[in-house]
């Protein structure tokens, strides 16, 4: 479908979550004409009500699992709920969100022309047997415990894209994400960094799962973001899939200690049982992204954090 205006018109799923409303800002900035998409099952309108007065931003309240009927030249496939008390709530609704809303995003893009992005997930790997994870590695992930909604899901989503691609020449782009923290994120979506965050500030003690060496990689939204863009602008014959995140390695009892220390209080740490099928590492190998995209992080750790405890105090104080 041709575009007779100067702006891209560009649609974003799942535009009201926490990786979707950061998105929507940085698109509107640079001048697209942005719909913001979301079923607010974990998206808020509180994430883009700064951007409701914009005159080329627009809110739709809309489920994936249904077909939509719009004129765009770009698509960012965000709409999932991507933490595990979330997506395990409604398993089931869980993976049609995946693998309806795929089909139907796709059938979109390829009515319209437009490219099309995946937000797909480093979960694709499993509980990994090769460490860091390069996007070459097929995965160990379990067909039928209580995360394979949401990790199957994403996998059957990744070969829809790649099937309309090379069926019907659909320009795709998929990125899988590792663990991303920042402002915006719910505070009751059960994800480490929230968690020892908002425990930490309400003075709970710290909640930490199995003997707390299992390691994870944090990428700061912001450096996410930047990779979603860079890789939706690379040329049609770079599909992906492309790791984004973090390749520093952390165990959960480093970043207790790294939250702790920025809160302060008198919070001690807890300890409960594994949950089944978590994976004991994970860490994204982005030497592809960085050979085809120019990418890599650039916000540390201990800098992400501060925002994001400043961002915390706020919005529990309020």
């Amino acid at each position: 479908m041709k575009n007779y205006y100067s702006r891209p018109r560009t649609l974003i799923t799942g535009g009201a979550g926490f990786l979707g409303s950061h998105l929507c800002e940085r698109l509107v900035s640079e001048g697209h004409d942005v719909i913001c998409l979301d079923n607010f099952f974990t998206g808020s309108k509180n994430n883009v009500s700064h951007l409701m007065q914009k005159p080329h931003f627009e809110l739709m309240r809309h489920d994936v699992t249904f077909p939509l009927y719009v004129e765009v030249d770009q698509i960012y496939n965000l709409a999932c709920p991507a933490s595990p008390v979330h997506y395990q709530h409604d398993p089931v609704q869980t993976t049609k969100t995946s693998v309806h809303g795929a089909i139907n995003m796709l059938g979109l893009a390829k009515r319209t022309g437009a490219r099309i992005f995946q937000a797909s997930t480093s979960e694709v790997y499993g509980d990994p047997e090769v460490h860091p994870q390069p996007e070459s590695y097929w995965g160990k992930v379990n067909p039928i415990g209580i995360r394979s909604c949401y990790d199957e899901g994403k996998r059957c989503a990744e070969t829809l894209f790649f099937d309309y691609h090379r069926q019907h020449n659909l320009d795709i782009k998929v990125a899988r994400i590792f663990n991303t923290y920042g402002p915006r994120m719910h505070p009751n979506d059960g994800r480490v960094v929230s968690n020892f965050i908002v425990q930490a500030i309400k003075g709970e003690n710290i909640t930490i799962y199995g003997d707390g060496h299992q390691t994870r990689s944090f990428c700061y939204v912001d450096d996410l973001i930047e990779g979603f863009v860079r890789l939706m602008s690379t040329e049609p014959g770079i599909t992906g899939p492309v790791n984004l995140g973090n390749p520093s390695e952390f165990t959960m009892l480093e970043l207790a200690e790294k939250v702790l220390k920025l809160v302060g209080g008198k919070s001690k740490l807890t300890h409960l049982p594994l949950p089944a099928d978590d994976p004991k590492q994970r860490q994204p190998n982005i030497e592809l992204a960085k050979d085809k995209l120019g990418w890599e992080p650039i916000v540390s750790l201990d800098e992400g954090l501060k925002r994001t405890v400043d961002y915390f105090a706020k919005l529990l104080k309020d």
